[in-house]
C-alpha cells in the first residue's frame, strides 16, 4: 500500500525576524543585525484530528541548534548557552529552551522587557514578520511484516514511522524520520530507537494543545505499543534539576514503518 509522508530531509520551518517591523519579544542579546530569516530542518510532524469538529490541528517541530548571535564577528555562542528546539502550528509558537539547569530564566532584550524562561510561546502574528512551514510529501510503501522492515533497514533505504494514539476526543497522528533502527535478519526482529518526537497531551482543549507538548525519543518493535522516553525536569541533587530524557511511558497506539522510494530487496 502507498501513502503520501513527510520528506524530512527536505522540508523546512523557516521564521522570518525583522526588528524594523515588530520589536525583538524572543532573543536575550541585542540583535547585532535588524533581520534574519532562520531555515530549520523539520524533525517530526503531528496532526491531531478533533473527532468532535473534524478540524485537524498541525504541528512540526524544527531541529535542535543552540543560542547565537548572528552575523558577529566572535562570540557567537550566547552564555548561557541553551540547547533550543522551535515547534510551530499554523498560528502559534513555542520555544523550549534546555539551559544548564530547569528553571534558568533569562533578560529579554531590550532590559526591562521581562524575563525568558525555558519554554515560551505565543501568537505568531505578534513576535515574528512571518513564518512558512514548507512540508514536502512523497509517496511512500507501508511494510506489511517484520521481514520487510529489516530488509529494507538494511538496504539502508529510509524510512519513516508513524504511531497513532487516541482518546474519545481527539486521534493524533506523530510522522517521523527513522534515524536509528535495529535489525536482526536471523530472528526477524526490528525495533526502533530514535527522535525526537513531539509527544501531545491529549486531555487539553484545542486552543491549549501546543504549549502542553513535550520531547521524546520513541521506542518500538511491534505495531500496537511504543515506549517513549520523555525529556522532562530531573532532579541530581537536593537543589538542582536539569532537563533529561528520564520519564518512560508506554502507550497503547497504532504503528507502521514505510519505506521512501527504492525496490524491497527480500535478502538481507
Amino acid at each position: 500500500m502507498s501513502v503520501r509522508v513527510c520528506l524530512f530531509s527536505e522540508s523546512f520551518v523557516t521564521f522570518r525576524l525583522d526588528f524594523d517591523r515588530k520589536p525583538p519579544a524572543t532573543v536575550s542579546h541585542r540583535p547585532p543585525h535588524s533581520l534574519n530569516n532562520a531555515r530549520i530542518q523539520i524533525e517530526c510532524r503531528c496532526l491531531i484530528t478533533d473527532k468532535v469538529t473534524g478540524t485537524t490541528h498541525v504541528f512540526v517541530l524544527g531541529a535542535s541548534c543552540k543560542t547565537e548571535r548572528v552575523g558577529v564577528d566572535r562570540d557567537i555562542w550566547t552564555c548561557p548557552n541553551a540547547d533550543f528546539a522551535p515547534i510551530f502550528s499554523n498560528d502559534e509558537f513555542m520555544n523550549l529552551k534546555t539551559f544548564a539547569r530547569a528553571g534558568v530564566e533569562v533578560e529579554c532584550f531590550p532590559p526591562g522587557s521581562g524575563t525568558q524562561s525555558d519554554r515560551q510561546s505565543g501568537r505568531i502574528d505578534d513576535v515574528f514578520d512571518h513564518v512558512r512551514i514548507d512540508i514536502v510529501e512523497v509517496d511512500a510503501v507501508v511494510l506489511e511484516t517484520a521481514g520487510d522492515i529489516v530488509s529494507a533497514t538494511l538496504a539502508n533505504q529510509p524510512l519513516v514511522a508513524q504511531t497513532t494514539v487516541e482518546n474519545e476526543r481527539y486521534s493524533a497522528m506523530i510522522e517521523y524520520p527513522v534515524k536509528t533502527m535495529n535489525a536482526n535478519e536471523r530472528d526477524l526482529v526490528y525495533q526502533t530507537d530514535t527522535g525526537p518526537v513531539l509527544l501531545p497531551d491529549l486531555s487539553r482543549a484545542p486552543d491549549e494543545l501546543l504549549p502542553g507538548f513535550e520531547l521524546a525519543f520513541a521506542a518500538f518493535n511491534c505495531s500496537d505499543w511504543t515506549e517513549l522516553l520523555v525529556r522532562v525536569p530531573t532532579e541530581i541533587s537536593e537543589s538542582i534539576s536539569v532537563f533529561h530524557y528520564s520519564k518512560s511511558i508506554r502507550v497503547d497506539c497504532r504503528n507502521r514503518i514505510l519505506r521512501i522510494g527504492g525496490t524491497l530487496c527480500k535478502e538481507p
